[in-house]
């Protein structure tokens, strides 16, 4: 069975909207959009092309498939080839026109779309996406989440657990690394059960 990767930029305070341009995201007057921009370095840019290896799909909200296709079919480079060339599946509750190469919508049920996917693919990976990503946080159907964390704080936009998680066990499988500027990467995989609770104070006595 194949795995589903989530990627994602954020802020300290868990704010992800619009990482990549000016324009790329303004609902609620977000006014940061582009905010990753003075943060890349090349340690960041050498995770994001590692992370990258053995990626053999795509899985897109609407609105990140639109921003996508609008820049990647134009753009030069070992990131543009990869993803001209995945095959790109699309979460909409619409029946858009997909005119990217290689592009599919997913049927009405998303869930059970995306299950299927699983089947199809080894590598499966959904970059940005916010509301579409809620949906898969609400049904635990995802094995990593890549969480590229910046020393900035927001205070409003869209965040990335904005609603719909459900009480989930992580498990980090890298030793976290930072960036000179200070991004600092975190890649956790899906680990059973729920989270444990305990009595701070027991643990105060034995000690």
């Amino acid at each position: 069975m194949g795995l589903i990767h989530i990627d994602l930029f954020t802020t300290l305070d868990g704010v992800a909207q619009a990482p990549g341009g000016p324009t790329e995201d303004t609902d609620g007057g977000f006014a940061f959009g582009g905010w990753q921009a003075p943060l890349l370095d090349e340690v960041v840019g050498g995770q994001i092309d590692s992370g990258m290896a053995g990626m053999d799909a795509l899985l897109l909200g609407r609105r990140t498939y639109d921003i996508f296709a609008g820049y990647w079919p134009h753009a030069q480079g070992d990131i543009a080839r990869l993803f001209n060339r995945l095959p790109k599946y699309v979460a909409s509750r619409q029946t858009p026109a997909l005119e990217w190469a290689n592009s599919t919508l997913l049927g009405p049920d998303v869930v059970a779309a995306v299950r299927e996917l699983r089947d199809r693919h080894e590598n499966i990976h959904v970059i940005g996406s916010l509301n579409f990503v809620q949906t898969l946080f609400a049904e635990r159907l995802f094995d990593r989440l890549n969480l590229w964390v910046y020393p900035i704080l927001l205070g409003g936009g869209k965040k990335v657990f904005a609603g719909g998680v459900v009480p989930t066990n992580l498990r980090l499988i890298e030793p976290v690394v930072a960036s000179p500027k200070g991004a600092v990467l975190q890649r956790y995989a899906l680990a059973e059960g729920t989270p444990g609770v305990g009595d701070m104070s027991a643990v105060d006595q034995e000690s």
